[in-house]
This record gives C-alpha cells, sequence and structure tokens, in this order.
C-alpha cells in the first residue's frame, strides 16, 4: 500500500485514524497499541503476504533474543557482560545480517563469484522484501542497545509495534527505541491535540505534493533519459542528471514529510530525516542534512567501534570510509552503490582533513579584527568580508550540488557502464539542442492548462517554457525556500492557509492516475 493511493486516503487512514482515537477514548490503551499494530501488518502484507511473513518472523526471533539478553543483565563481575550475553548479541546480529544478506545480497554475491572465478551458479531470482534493509537495522540497534543496558525490558505488543509502525516501516527514518518506545507507552495520555492533528496532515500534504506533482514528474524525464542513453546530447545528459537529484530529493524527503505528518496525526513524534541537504555548502554539512537517521546508524554502531577519532587521525579516515563503503553497500547489490558510496567517502575524507589541517594553518590568527571594527576603514572591510562571505557560501553550496548530483548517477544507472556512458555524454558528448522528447516528458496536463491559461501555449518553445519552470520550481524548493519541517511550524491555520492546503490535496489526489513507488522501496 502506499501513502499516494486512493486505498490509504480513503479508506486505510481514516479507518486508522477512527479505530485508533476511538480505543483511546474508550480508555483501552494497549488495545490501541495492538490495533495499530494489526493496521501496519495490513499496510505491509497489502504489498505481499510473503513479505508480511517475513517481518512477522523477524519480528519474533529479534524479540527473543531481547528477552534473552534481558534476562542475563546484570550478570557478570566489574560491569561486563559475560560472554553468553556477548554470545547472544552476535548470534542476533548475525541472524540480521544473514536474513538481509540473503535476501538482498545473494544473487549479487553469486554473479560476483561467477564472474571472477568463471562458475556457474544459478542466479535465485529472490524476491526482495520491501523496506528490509530498514526494520533489520532497526532491530539491529534494538539487540545490541539491550546488550549494553540500554533498553528495559519491552513487551511484545510494544516490540512489535517499534518494528512494524507502518508510517515509516517501508522506507524510514531508522527510529531509535529511545524515541518511540516511551511514546508508545504514553499513547492516550493526553487528549488529541487538534492543532497538532492540523500540522501533521499539512506536513502529510506538502510532502504528497512533493511525491506526486514533482518527484514524479522529474521522474519521467529521468526514466526517459535512462531508457535512452545513447541518444542523448550533452545538454540532454546534464539535465537528466540533475533531473535525477531533484526527483530523489523530493521523493524521499517527501516520503519522510508524510511519516512525520502521519505520526503527528496519530501522536506520535518520528524523528526528522532531511533538513534542507542541498542546501549544504560541503560534504560533511550533507551529510549533516541528509538521511540524518542512517547517519546517525552508522555513526554509532560502525564508527564509534571501529575507534572513532580516538586511534589517531589517520585511523579515523580509514573508518569514515568504511562507513561509506557499507552506506553504498546497505543502499544496493551492485558495484555502482558501492562506487557511489566511496565516491562520498572520499571527498568526505578530503574535507574533514581541510578542515582539521588545511584551512587552520591558512586563517591562523587572522580573525582577530574585532579591535579595528570601530574605525570607518574597519567597517568597510567587515562588510565586505560578509559579502564575501555570503558569495563564497553560495558558490560552496552549488560545487556540493553539483558533486552530489554527479555521484547520484552511479546511484540511478543500472550497472557502472551506464553511468560511466551517462556521465561521459554529460561531459563530451555531441553538443546539440535540448531533445524535444525529453521536454515531452514535462508536459503534464495540470501545468500545461497553466500555460494555455498565460496564452503561452502557442509559442514553438512552450514544451521548453514548461520544463524549465518546473526545474526552476524544484531548485528554489530544494535549495533557497525553506523547508516543509519550517513551513509547517510557522503556519497559521486560518481560513487563507486552510484553503491552500486543501487544494493542495485535491490536486494530489487527483493526479494519482499516474501513482508510482517511492524509491527507497527499493533499498
Amino acid at each position: 500500500m502506499l501513502f499516494n493511493s486512493y486505498i490509504f486516503v480513503f479508506a486505510f487512514f481514516p479507518i486508522c485514524l477512527l479505530g485508533y482515537y476511538g480505543l483511546l477514548h474508550g480508555k483501552r490503551r494497549r488495545q490501541a497499541r495492538v490495533f495499530l499494530t494489526v493496521m501496519s501488518f495490513w499496510f505491509y502484507g497489502y504489498f505481499n503476504l510473503s513479505y508480511l511473513l517475513i517481518m512477522v518472523c523477524s519480528i519474533g526471533v529479534n524479540f527473543a533474543f531481547h528477552r534473552l539478553l534481558s534476562r542475563e543483565e546484570g550478570a557478570g563481575d566489574g560491569g561486563k557482560a559475560p560472554v553468553s550475553r556477548k554470545t547472544l548479541m552476535l548470534a542476533a546480529v548475525t541472524f540480521n545480517l544473514g536474513v538481509l544478506f540473503y535476501f538482498k545480497y545473494f544473487d549479487f554475491f553469486l554473479s560476483t563469484v561467477n564472474g571472477a572465478f568463471g562458475t556457474s551458479f544459478v542466479l535465485r531470482g529472490i524476491l526482495l522484501p520491501l523496506g528490509i534493509s530498514f526494520f533489520t537495522f532497526q532491530q539491529i540497534s534494538f539487540v545490541v542497545d539491550t546488550y549494553r543496558g540500554e533498553v528495559r525490558n519491552c513487551p511484545l505488543d510494544e516490540y512489535a509495534l517499534f518494528v512494524s509502525f507502518f508510517p515509516q516501516l517501508i522506507a524510514g527514518p531508522i527510529v531509535n527505541h529511545g524515541e518511540m518506545l516511551l511514546q508508545f507507552e504514553k499513547m492516550g495520555e493526553k487528549k488529541p491535540d487538534w492543532e497538532r492533528i492540523a500540522g501533521g496532515f499539512t506536513l502529510f500534504t506538502l510532502g504528497m505534493a512533493k511525491k506526486v506533482l514533482l518527484a514524479d514528474t522529474f521522474g519521467a524525464g529521468v526514466d526517459y533519459g535512462y531508457q535512452n542513453t545513447a541518444a542523448l546530447g550533452q545538454l540532454d545528459a546534464a539535465l537528466v542528471i540533475v533531473f535525477y537529484a531533484l526527483q530523489l530529493y523530493f521523493d524521499f524527503s517527501g516520503y519522510c514529510d508524510m511519516a512525520v505528518g502521519i505520526g503527528r496525526m496519530l501522536g506520535v513524534e518520528i524523528p526528522v530525516n532531511f533538513n534542507s541537504p542541498y542546501k549544504a555548502v560541503n560534504i560533511v554539512d550533507f551529510w549533516k542534512r541528509w538521511h540524518i537517521t542512517l547517519n546517525r546508524f552508522f555513526t554509532k554502531y560502525v564508527y564509534i567501534p571501529l575507534g572513532g577519532n580516538r586511534r589517531g587521525e589517520g585511523r579515523m579516515y580509514v573508518n569514515f570510509l568504511v562507513v561509506f563503503f557499507l552506506s553504498g553497500l546497505w543502499h544496493g547489490a551492485g558495484f555502482h552503490f558501492i562506487v557511489w558510496g566511496m565516491l562520498h567517502g572520499a571527498l568526505y575524507v578530503a574535507t574533514r582533513f581541510w578542515q582539521k589541517r588545511i584551512r587552520p594553518a591558512i586563517v591562523g590568527n587572522g580573525e582577530n579584527a574585532e579591535g579595528r571594527r570601530e574605525t570607518e576603514a574597519g567597517q568597510r572591510k567587515a562588510a565586505a568580508g560578509k559579502q564575501g562571505g555570503r558569495i563564497m557560501t553560495i558558490v560552496s553550496q552549488i560545487a556540493t550540488f553539483f558533486f552530489v548530483s554527479v555521484a547520484w548517477v552511479y546511484f540511478r544507472a543500472a550497472d557502472l557502464g551506464q553511468a560511466n556512458s551517462m556521465l561521459l555524454t554529460a561531459l563530451r558528448g555531441k553538443m546539440q539542442g535540448i531533445s524535444p522528447e525529453l521536454a515531452e516528458c514535462f508536459r503534464v496536463d495540470e501545468f500545461w492548462y497553466v500555460l494555455k491559461v498565460l496564452r503561452l501555449d502557442s509559442l514553438p518553445v512552450s514544451r521548453y517554457i514548461l520544463m524549465f519552470a518546473i526545474l526552476l520550481t524544484g531548485l528554489y524548493f530544494a535549495m533557497i525556500g525553506k523547508n516543509a519541517q519550517q513551513r509547517t511550524a510557522r503556519l497559521k491555520y486560518r481560513t487563507g492557509a486552510a484553503a491552500v492546503i486543501t487544494v493542495l490535496m485535491v490536486w494530489c489526489v487527483l493526479s494519482f492516475s499516474g501513482v508510482s513507488t517511492f524509491l527507497y522501496f527499493n533499498f
């Protein structure tokens, strides 16, 4: 089941809201949690019943490990966990990674072995369960934190809801037990906050608009480009690269906005996963803003256990590279995902080295001009410095967006060959006009009507006007304007705002005919 579908908007979620708040109104808090769990199972099983069976089995096994680890907590000497507890934890992690490996990487492993050694192992064609990377990592963090003594003994109904909670089940964010379990335990302690519900609906609507009106529109151009790579000119390839950067941003951030919005309508606060990542001024800043919860997971469960920055600067950089290698592999079973991860890792290491070693040596003690600012000359110098700083910020932002967009090519392409072909075309392909077929992908009916009203539809370049108008709109919202969280936080729910949100929701619903899945469903 998709958020952007008729069954979700008109059946599933109304039933969910009415049943949940009906049970809370009757002071049946535990039944309300069980109800949400059952609804989450329905949501996930709607895609494929076999997916549900896999997830339920995973929940059962991990909960058993949690109970065994909790039962043994406190045993041992000197605060150290006995070997039995460590063995249990390692067994739980091995189980989760084994399940993930089988469903996501087994065929990739066999194909790699076949290519390297000339063997002929038959690929299984294993069906990848939706969201398995997300709920597997979530459960790994849970059992590891249980081993560390950071998790209380959790009842099964709360744990099942923690793993299966439908807003974030399929594509994240990767939530932490500390953020969610206490909220589930305290469900229904307060009366419904109607302003909070309205804010959640607004955020859900803005997220849906990102997905339906922007991401899917850019996606049509991206699909054309990657299906016709050989026919693209240089400008076409460059535009397709930018289109995908915007498609992925609006698709994934739109999903996360909808997830947070649904959570708020149910009285649950889901952590923010995006903070305007295309406003980042360097790659370190980018990873503080993009997929925040995944970065948090790798920091806590990979980077720090590897030693973090405690074993010297050189080891720290190696740890960064390991994290980005695993991040690339987590996103997909293919060498192109590994290349994507290592590109980010290399620039991340270079940026941290610049920040730690080179930049301080250049700046030195030159930032002590405060005492000179009382003079007129000092004031002019300070003003010029601020202006130069703003220009450098813009340049840095554009440069970061350029790098990220280029790296996304390896993320989107079917394989390394297609990625390299797209980049070579953009770099030194045939210089020609923008393909009419590419521009035609942006001839969306509702946008085309706007051109008709403005009497621009008869111009020879009308199709290009629409394409660039949508492109500039996407760039504005991604790189300049306030994000959905900021807009929602400051929104005053008066008649005008309510009307705008209502019209936007109706517009999105009318666009469901072109419904598509979310890109991160594949990961």
